[in-house]
């Protein structure tokens, strides 16, 4: 009988899941049904291993909310014939597919790890082969025939972090993530060390509950000294624009000018979301701390605390598109898998 635990690899596309043409010296798609031949060293790992290719290989930068229903899609239809489940995925918007699947995956009480590479998977000096092969291992983690990781994970360079915590921060180097505010989970050296503390359980009673619908209309703007009072009424004045995530200074800072105020204060007064998100790359939101905050506060502006930008947009996307959400300050300020502080 063979209890090994089974893993189901997920190509969606991406440098890892390129190979070199060295007669013309041109990039193509890896045929992932060969991927043990590619990659022997998959034998030595303790579980059974199957795969899934994306028909097109997306590249990360044409990633798009419908190939995030398809990615939860895979997970909800295998997610009884499997223990755990990698994602490969192109590094550029990984940190926004983590996010968004953290959202998504309500209640998944199995690890769903993303992981991709800086190299081809065919490259003489490839991240790929240490990425895919440690992501797959802890993927099939298990004490008492549970699973260890029961979160949606981003996996690279010997480190595991929760998803919707991530940004990627070099298009170089191989250590390309980080974690501004939550220590990694997990660490790959001589030995795989596991933050336990850190990870998010759920009780095991609640069902796997798959959202499959996301909100489009939403946008990102950064603040700069300069902004003109015309470019913000403008943006905020976009036909079906729903919400909107304010990158703003510091610990939550804006301009006092009375027209940006107002600018403000209008559209919030007709419905428009707007999340006030740091520009920083690590610290929380503190609205009420200095003066420039107090009065975004006060026209109800809501607090991003310490959350990413690439988790803030997601979730705004998320929570734009379920209708029985009451009070929407409330929902958004209240972690939901482990986004923000408490």
């Amino acid at each position: 009988m063979n209890n090994k635990p089974a893993i189901l690899l997920i190509y969606t596309g991406g440098t890892i899941g390129m190979v070199k043409d060295f007669k013309t010296g041109a990039l193509r798609a890896f045929n992932f049904n060969q991927l043990v031949e590619r990659i022997p060293e998959l034998h030595l790992l303790d579980c059974a291993i199957e795969t899934y290719s994306f028909d097109v290989p997306i590249d990360s930068s044409d990633m798009q909310p419908d190939l995030w229903v398809q990615m939860a899609s895979i997970v909800e239809d295998n997610y009884d014939r499997f223990d755990g489940f990698v994602i490969l995925h192109g590094s550029d918007t990984m940190s926004y597919s983590a996010s968004a699947l953290s959202f998504m995956l309500e209640n998944v009480h199995k690890p769903v790890i993303l992981t991709g590479s800086q190299l081809p998977i065919g490259d003489l000096r490839t991240d790929a082969k240490e990425n895919l092969i440690t992501a797959i291992q802890i993927a099939a983690l298990q004490e008492n025939n549970t699973p260890v990781i029961q979160e949606v994970c981003l996996y690279f360079e010997y480190k595991l972090y929760r998803g919707n915590r991530t940004s990627k921060v070099s298009a170089e180097l191989f250590n390309a993530f980080t974690s501004p505010n939550v220590p990694h989970l997990a660490e790959s050296g001589v030995n795989l060390r596991i933050n336990h503390s850190l990870l998010l359980q759920k009780p095991l009673s609640l069902p796997l509950t798959v959202h499959k619908k996301m909100s489009r209309n939403v946008m990102i703007l950064r603040l700069f000294p300069g902004i003109q009072q015309q470019v913000l009424e403008a943006i905020l004045a976009i036909p079906n624009l729903e919400g909107i995530i304010l990158e703003t200074y510091g610990s939550g800072n804006a301009p006092t000018e009375p027209w940006f105020l107002e600018t403000l204060r209008c559209a919030t007064q007709k419905g428009l979301k707007v999340i006030n998100v740091t520009q920083c790359s690590s610290g929380s939101v503190m609205m009420g701390k200095y003066e420039t905050s107090t009065e975004l506060k006060e026209i109800g502006v809501i607090s991003g605390k310490d959350i990413t930008t690439e988790a803030a947009i997601t979730k705004l996307m998320f929570l734009l598109a379920q209708p029985d959400i009451v009070d929407f300050k409330l929902a958004f300020e209240t972690p939901i898998c482990g986004e923000m502080e408490v």
